[in-house]
């Protein structure tokens, strides 16, 4: 039913596939427009609208350690590290 297309990227004009599996993925979508972009150009510009997040540091309230987060940690709520927030998630 759907065949490879070799379509011109609109960023830097190189051609690219357009396969058979992406066209099916693209009608189950309901997608109507063909990609303008190659991987390359799409990931670059993912990259480049993506902001790097903020991450804030805290002392873990269980053990002590030193915790990174991506919010600002408050006084009346406890921050744990990756470890220990892991271990009391198994616990329940």
């Amino acid at each position: 039913m759907y065949e490879d297309k070799t379509l011109v990227c609109k960023e830097c004009g190189n051609e690219f596939v357009f396969t058979a599996g992406e066209q099916e993925f693209y009608a189950e979508k309901g997608f109507v427009n063909e990609p303008q972009r190659c991987k390359a150009c799409r990931d670059a510009r993912k990259a480049a609208t993506k902001s790097e997040r903020q991450t804030y540091t805290a002392t873990c309230a269980s053990c002590g350690g030193e915790a990174v987060i991506p919010f600002k940690p408050r006084e009346d709520r406890p921050v744990y590290c990756s470890e220990c927030f892991a271990k009391m998630k198994e616990q329940g």
